[in-house]
């Protein structure tokens, strides 16, 4: 078991079967950096095209299609002072008729400025036009895009999501997550970018805090498990992704994979399964903005 510090000399904007920018062994740790959405680094400066460029691909010696991977976030940290995010909700998440009322003519491109407090753990609203500016949030650093490389050699941009993971915006995806990728591609070439420093549910502004990010991540290769749709675990939960749309198909993807779950790793029959479910299950909205929607079916590990 290594640990690999990586300084990414460039970017992609689709996740796919790219050239590997590292190679690295079941057990390793990756200690790199990410830029923001708009492709700026720590020093705020952008040094890549927008569109949620990803760090990578890192190449997994040893896995191939039908395993799974697991990614365990040991450390998501913001690296720089400001952050950045919209400030008009997307249309298609109030009433049609309630549209005109949207600010939709905002100073500063739509633009608003958080100051980023990691000792204090805090994000404050600055230079946004508002009554608000000073209001302070509690930080919670995760990421927003990124997987694997997709099935059948593709490459996916970025601002959309699917099997192989990508811009599913979900804010479970913190320090101490771990996530599980169905292998696709040769060496599974995981990617990651788009960094929050915080965001709610839906994403429904188009962004979280947008924001570069240090970057700590440990690797485990599970051999000839296989899974269909990204998965997650965390201290009190585990849980399943779907991303697709309309909405009630990326929860059709997450609740079938849920199932298949809880029967290959935690015992239940086919009823038992379903009967639990029903009146376990806890969904969480993880992006509502994007082409592709997605929803996250969570069940407490204290019930398993």
């Amino acid at each position: 078991m290594t640990t690999h510090h990586f300084s990414p000399a460039h970017y992609h904007t689709t996740i796919g079967w790219h050239e590997p920018v590292l190679h690295i062994g079941d057990g390793d740790t990756v200690i790199t950096t990410t830029v923001d959405a708009r492709g700026a680094d720590a020093t705020d400066k952008p040094i890549t095209p927008r569109g949620n460029p990803q760090t990578g691909p890192f190449y997994i010696d040893g896995a191939e299609p039908g395993d799974t991977l697991a990614i365990h976030f040991d450390k998501i940290v913001p690296n720089r002072r400001y952050g950045w995010t919209r400030k008009m909700v997307a249309a298609n998440v109030v009433d049609p008729d309630y549209t005109p009322e949207l600010p939709w003519n905002t100073e500063n491109n739509g633009l608003a400025q958080w100051r980023i407090d990691n000792d204090a753990g805090t994000a404050t609203l600055e230079a946004a036009d508002t009554s608000l500016n000073g209001f302070t949030l509690p930080l919670n650093p995760m990421l927003g895009c990124f997987g694997v490389g997709p099935k059948g050699g593709q490459a996916i941009s970025c601002a959309t999501s699917a099997e192989h993971g990508g811009n599913m915006d979900y804010n479970g995806y913190v320090t101490g997550t771990t996530a599980y990728f169905p292998v696709f591609a040769p060496g599974a070439r995981f990617h990651l970018g788009d960094g929050h420093a915080l965001q709610g549910d839906g994403e429904i502004v188009g962004t979280g805090i947008e924001i570069s990010m240090d970057v700590q991540f440990t690797v485990r290769l599970l051999k000839g498990k296989q899974s269909f749709w990204p998965r997650g675990e965390n201290a009190d939960y585990i849980f399943t992704v779907g991303n697709a749309r309309p909405l009630d198909q990326c929860v059709q993807h997450a609740t079938t994979e849920m199932l298949r779950w809880l029967m290959t790793d935690y015992g239940f029959d086919k009823i038992g399964a379903h009967t639990f479910l029903g009146q376990c299950v806890e969904y969480d909205l993880g992006n509502i903005f994007d082409p592709a929607y997605t929803m996250v079916c969570k069940v407490k590990k204290s019930l398993l």
